[in-house]
């Protein structure tokens, strides 16, 4: 399978970031990367992508924050929200996350086929 979606990775963990990014990539997907949620929102400002995948535990500007500015500018933009705090009971919880609008959340630890399934699935309904 090759596509040309371009997919936006929010995430400060460098090693998570990489990993994703190498899935993604080895699916066919065009990737771009950003540390923090300051960087991934100027890098929307700078061309909407096809989808955004951020994590929502992140220093200064938070997952939770990205989203909700996110659906303000770009309401089409699906985001998928990452997150070990998920499954744990503290922080947010992934039923927060879809209020503010993320179209589906993943719990880290995740798979790399439950992520390629889920970004399929976003894609193909959000079709550009």
């Amino acid at each position: 399978m090759t596509t040309t979606a371009d997919i936006l990775i929010i995430e400060d963990d460098a090693i998570m970031r990489e990993a994703l990014a190498e899935w993604l990539e080895a699916a066919g997907y065009g990737v771009r990367k950003a540390s923090d949620g300051n960087a991934g929102l100027a890098a929307v400002k700078h061309a909407a992508p096809a989808l955004v995948v951020t994590d929502i535990q992140m220093p200064g500007m938070n997952g939770a924050m990205v989203i909700a500015e996110l659906k303000r500018g770009h309401p089409e933009v699906p985001v998928i929200a990452i997150s070990c705090l998920f499954d744990c009971g503290h922080g947010m919880d992934a039923n927060a996350a879809i209020a503010l609008g993320a179209a589906e959340t993943l719990a880290k630890p995740f798979k790399r086929g439950d992520l390629l399934r889920v970004v399929a699935d976003l894609l193909g309904s959000h079709a550009r």
